[in-house]
């Protein structure tokens, strides 16, 4: 199985797929799933002539669980182990959910030495918690009950979670597969990992990073998106990266990249084909 071992205080090991062969594009999965979300990103963009990468974050899919390393600048650190190791260059970065951190926080520690192209995929960026300078983004008490719900029962809060994640109907009988592969996927993840990328996630500051984005950068989001509104996440991505492309999914959840693969799969075939 292709793995790489990383550096850092907190070491592990990180399992990737491959597939197809040309430019380099590397998917970072979003909270709580593993590369399979990228199920028919994964097609789409091989079958048109580039090498895909998605790698599982510490702590999920088929990754190391260390008992450390669950923020952003060691998720970044691994996301370098990764580009290093693996020699990658020219590549585009595309960072779904949680994962448009590890692209935002790679450019504002790295650079862009190695990265033609970055995406911002329904992404947490610029900075959800809401605070004192801050005051468009989420209470903090909305991100203490996610971890509360996680460490009281964790199989119970994933049952609640992804309905509103895909916003589907719980008990819709063409829901039930996609709910199921879902909470497949995410029982299988590290409970601390699960835990802990809440605070990660919920209250890391990215404003900075973005301002260090000096690549032609996609910023995709649903306009249907509860889970990381448009208006505090995406909106504002796009207005502090100059030149950035920002494409609305009409209609679209969290989680579009399963329930409008068709729409987001052209999104970013035509961002990168230009």
């Amino acid at each position: 199985m292709p793995r790489i071992q990383t550096s850092g205080p907190n070491p592990t090991e990180l399992y990737y797929y491959e597939q197809g062969q040309g430019q380099p594009v590397v998917l970072i999965h979003g909270w709580p799933l593993s590369y399979r979300m990228w199920e028919s990103q994964i097609t789409a963009l091989s079958e048109s002539g580039f090498r895909v990468i998605a790698y599982d974050r510490r702590g999920f899919g088929e990754s190391g669980r260390p008992t450390g390393g669950y923020d952003y600048d060691t998720f970044a650190a691994d996301l370098n182990d990764l580009m290093t190791q693996l020699d990658l260059r020219d590549a585009v970065i595309a960072g779904f959910s949680m994962g448009g951190g590890e692209v935002a926080r790679y450019i504002g520690r790295y650079g862009t030495e190695r990265v033609a192209k970055a995406m911002l995929l329904g992404a947490v960026p610029p900075f959800l918690l809401k605070t004192g300078d801050n005051p468009e983004g989420v209470d903090k008490s909305v991100f203490d009950g996610m971890l509360e719900g996680v460490r009281k029962d964790r199989i119970a809060f994933l049952r609640d979670f992804f309905p509103g994640f895909y916003n589907v109907d719980k008990n819709a009988e063409d829901a039930q597969d996609l709910l199921a592969f879902s909470k497949w996927i995410a029982w299988g993840a590290s409970p601390l990992a699960t835990a802990q990328c809440i605070v990660a996630f919920g209250e890391t500051d990215f404003r900075a990073d973005l301002a260090k984005f000096d690549v032609p950068t996609l910023v995709a989001h649903g306009d249907a998106d509860h889970v990381v509104p448009l208006a505090v996440s995406g909106q504002r991505s796009h207005e502090m990266i100059p030149g950035s492309r920002l494409q609305i999914v009409g209609g679209a959840p969290h989680g579009f990249a399963a329930t409008h693969p068709e729409q987001l799969n052209a999104i970013m075939l035509a961002f990168l084909k230009t």
